[in-house]
């Protein structure tokens, strides 16, 4: 790999990464607007359900100017391994935070994992991780 496509490259982790923080900040403000509002007024599955499906579409929405703005300098192989990349940032993040820095133990995170319960974090985990990749093929990505 040369030093232009080695740049290049580190461009689009940066990126990459820049994107994940972004979608880490309405993670945020999304579990707070439903401990707020959905949680409260509708209980705890159907708030986690709502949420869960609002940060599926901002994912969508997301990835797909992150894939258009991009897609010049990528292959389909590169927007697989930025999906793992947020994958695996996203499950350390959760865990890492949730139990060390909120006090959950591991029996609360792993309950958002249960899909038999209604819980459809899985689901947005799964966007999370082939969505680059969906979009890449989407939008014609070689």
């Amino acid at each position: 790999m040369n030093l232009e496509a080695l740049k290049l490259k580190t461009k689009v982790l940066l990126y990459s990464l820049g994107i994940w923080l972004l979608l880490l900040v309405l993670a945020i403000i999304n579990a707070g607007i439903r401990e707020a509002l959905y949680k409260p007024k509708l209980g705890d599955n159907l708030g986690h359900a709502i949420s869960s499906i609002i940060a599926i579409g901002y994912t969508l929405i997301i990835t797909y100017l992150f894939v258009n703005y991009i897609k010049v300098s990528v292959t389909k192989i590169d927007f697989l391994l930025i999906g793992t990349l947020w994958l695996t940032l996203t499950v350390v993040f959760e865990f890492g935070f949730g139990h060390y820095v909120m006090g959950h133990s591991w029996e609360y995170l792993l309950a958002d994992y249960n899909i038999f319960k209604g819980r459809l974090w899985n689901l947005v985990l799964l966007v999370t991780f082939v969505s680059p990749l969906f979009w890449g093929y989407i939008i014609g990505v070689d």
